[in-house]
């Protein structure tokens, strides 16, 4: 297996560029590595796919905090990207920012275009010219797509997307990997699992039901509930971005082009999934939020959604060897949290 060299952040404060700064994890993220003493510039466009005030009110909590700073600003915009770069030159990119959800892009595909493809090789292009240490990207679960073999692997085969966030999010670690192996700069993909926690998005199928079952209102259960995630809490997430920030990697010597691994490669280019390694049955899933809001929700069951897959589960045998850990929060201490935080921040 490849050597991996470490250079270790915490040594003394570098610059970290975090786009997506005021989404869900590059808050989270911007957050856990000021606190770490980094200098962190935030980027994010604040635009409208959901409630921007939520956007605003994660963003309020990190500026004015020591060593953040905030830009403003769509990756799409090339020249906007190059200037930035000119003048706050980071050392490390973790790049989080994306038009985010499945259902979305089959009914606004151009959005997925303009910020998950063009977007990214924005940064692609600015990290090869910045000569950045390290990219770390977020890649996503939904690039399995197809893929019945359980649990996921990186070092299985992702040809069969199910949805166009999907495939953009597959053609982001293909990209990746030509700017690794042309220009020997370093990327690491990171394939989320279905992430949620406080400040979470209300797109996703935890925010939607609490809000819903307060309300008195039924919620959608999709497939007639017989759906499986690999619910993944936002505090194990950022411990792993974190740890594979701080790695950067190397070129596998015993990489075979015969027997090509997907997973890793000849180029200093990695990618690794980080999920909970436990899926959770939907039902289940809504039983602890239940419990948690001391209410019940009334369903409506219903099929199977374009674009959806009925279950994931992460591998991460490779996360767990290579920086020594995996996420293992659960729904039952995961879900309250959330709740908790939701009934504080909208009864404000």
């Amino acid at each position: 297996m490849a050597s991996t060299h470490h250079s270790p952040l915490t040594t003394h404060p570098r610059r970290i560029l975090v786009t997506g700064a005021a989404g869900f994890i590059g808050y989270h993220v911007s957050e856990h590595l000021l606190a770490r003493g980094h200098d962190v510039i935030g980027v994010d466009d604040l635009n409208p796919y959901y409630e921007v005030r939520l956007k605003e009110a994660r963003l309020a909590r990190l500026v004015g905090r020591p060593g953040f700073r905030f830009a403003k600003l769509s990756l799409a915009d090339r020249e906007s990207v190059a200037a930035l770069w000119a003048v706050e030159r980071p050392a490390r990119v973790v790049h989080l920012a994306a038009q985010a959800g499945v259902r979305y892009s089959l009914t606004n595909p151009h959005a997925y275009v303009d910020s998950n493809l063009v977007g990214f090789m924005n940064i692609l292009e600015a990290c090869r010219h910045g000569q950045v240490e390290h990219m770390v990207y977020a890649s996503s679960s939904s690039v399995y797509g197809a893929n019945k073999v359980s649990p996921f692997s990186a070092h299985h085969n992702v040809d069969h997307p199910v949805s166009l966030y999907a495939a953009t999010k597959k053609a982001n670690e293909l990209m990746a990997h030509a700017y690794s192996h042309l220009y020997g700069l370093p990327t690491t993909g990171l394939r989320f699992f279905t992430v949620y926690g406080p400040w979470g998005r209300p797109d996703m199928a935890l925010f939607l039901f609490t809000r819903a079952i307060l309300a008195g209102q039924s919620i959608d259960v999709y497939n007639h509930g017989n759906m499986e995630r690999d619910f993944t809490y936002i505090d194990d997430i950022v411990e792993g971005v974190v740890r594979v920030l701080d790695r950067v990697p190397a070129k596998d010597p015993a990489w075979d082009a015969v027997a090509a691994d997907p997973g890793t490669s000849n180029a200093p280019y990695r990618l690794y999934n980080i999920g909970n390694n436990a899926p959770v049955r939907l039902l289940r899933f809504i039983e602890v939020l239940e419990h948690a809001l001391g209410k019940s929700a009334e369903k409506r069951f219903l099929p199977l959604q374009p674009g959806d897959v009925v279950s994931t589960c992460a591998d991460t045998a490779d996360l767990e060897r290579d920086v020594g850990f995996r996420p293992s929060t659960p729904i039952e201490l995961g879900i309250p949290r959330f709740v908790q935080w939701y009934k504080e921040y909208y009864e404000r």
